[in-house]
């Protein structure tokens, strides 16, 4: 497994989660812009080793002071053992992403400060479902376009969460399509990217807290913005008690 480095942006944060100091401008990641600084103190670059520096490869997000949560695709492939910190979901079929549990967390070796630039994520309550159109944001240093180069600065793009209904269309992804997954986007110009996996879709609750609803999964084989073909997240408020099983055996 190459070796990991877990890179924290500077994009301030407060005590507690989902509330940084600083709001995300309205801007408008495939059809995104640079993300103000100060704004996702929760987002996180999980890098390689090459050529004697850290290559960006994905996202994830801060969800405790010594736990991060990402996209099990972005792990390698090789079998894990939970010694190695990192644990997988049991039931992630690399070779069928769409069948979900597209889902990893990783245990630091050391717990980080809360501070004005690092924030936890929130989670939202178990099993909550976002209604058709609900805004919310995706985050990465994803390709900027299919095909394209990687971003060198955190950038943020408006997804609209499309409902289930709608994403088990026919002509959306189809009647398979697995009630823990969420998709968000579709327009055919906005959506997540390579590089953008495993990063969050934030989702701002009634109360005004930012809660990570997503973890990005896959998008088309066509494009990363294709019409009808919404960016794809792992549904976080369906792995609730699954994070919490994780998380508290490896306390210490």
């Amino acid at each position: 497994m190459l070796p990991v480095l877990l890179v924290w942006t500077l994009i301030a944060a407060a005590c507690g989660c989902g509330t940084p100091p600083i709001e995300p401008a309205e801007l408008r990641v495939v059809g995104g812009v640079g993300a103000r600084p100060h704004s996702w103190p929760w987002q996180i670059s999980l890098q390689y080793q090459r050529d004697g520096g850290w290559r960006h490869t994905c996202g994830g997000s801060l969800i405790a002071t010594d736990w991060v949560m990402t996209a099990a695709h972005c792990i390698s492939p090789s079998p894990l053992r939970l010694e190695r910190r990192i644990i997988v979901h049991s039931k992630w079929n690399p070779n069928l992403v769409a069948a979900g549990n597209d889902i990893a967390l990783i245990k630091l070796s050391e717990h980080v400060t809360i501070s004005d630039q690092v924030q936890l994520a929130c989670i939202p309550a178990p099993e909550t479902i976002l209604a058709h159109n609900y805004p919310c944001y995706v985050t990465g240093w994803g390709r900027m376009h299919t095909n394209g180069p990687i971003a060198d600065r955190l950038q943020q793009a408006r997804l609209p969460v499309v409902d289930h209904a709608t994403c088990a269309q026919p002509d959306w992804w189809g009647i398979g399509f697995r009630t823990t997954l969420l998709c968000a986007g579709g327009d055919g110009y906005k959506g997540g990217c390579n590089g953008d996996s495993g990063g969050p879709l934030n989702c701002k609750n009634a109360e005004g807290v930012w809660e990570v609803h997503g973890i990005a999964s896959f998008v088309s084989g066509l494009g990363c913005n294709y019409v009808k073909k919404p960016t794809v997240f792992s549904r976080v408020s369906s792995y609730n008690d699954w994070i919490q099983e994780v998380q508290r055996p490896a306390c210490d």
